[in-house]
């Protein structure tokens, strides 16, 4: 599993239009499933993004985390995360997981989420606008399979 998290001030993210999901200060989470993803890949990202310590305390250095800044989250399904252009321009996409393995892992890890925090999504497999004012700007990758 991958996550790209942006430290945002906001973000949000609409289909057809209308704002489905929108959150202030937090973590934008785009989120990329693997085909052998499993409830342990899903648990490591939970627990990772759970615990970053990017956002500043007082003395400006990236030291809490997104409890303790009281952030929210917005995570947004993203299989092109896992596209290897390796062999050519054109995106292999083979290494993500069809939406029957996907859907509930996605789902698994914003539950997990909400246990501790305001989650807000995207809509898995839509054509989404995602907005950002990323902060910093600060990026983290995540890779379930480099923790291993």
């Amino acid at each position: 599993m991958r996550a790209v998290v942006q430290r945002v001030n906001n973000a949000s993210v609409t289909v057809d239009g209308r704002t489905i999901g929108s959150i202030g200060r937090g973590f934008l989470v785009l989120l990329g499933v693997h085909v052998s993803d499993t409830e342990k890949d899903a648990d490591y990202i939970a627990k990772k993004i759970s615990g970053l310590r990017v956002f500043e305390d007082p003395d400006g250095k990236m030291n809490l985390s997104l409890n303790d800044a009281n952030g929210e989250l917005l995570v947004v399904s993203q299989f092109t995360l896992y596209g290897d252009a390796r062999h050519g321009n054109r995106p292999s996409f083979i290494e993500a997981a069809l939406p029957d393995t996907a859907i509930p892992l996605y789902e698994y890890v914003v539950s997990k989420l909400r246990e501790s925090f305001h989650v807000e999504t995207g809509e898995f497999g839509a054509d989404m606008k995602v907005s950002l004012v990323n902060d910093g700007p600060v990026t983290i990758l995540l890779d379930s399979k480099k923790s291993f």
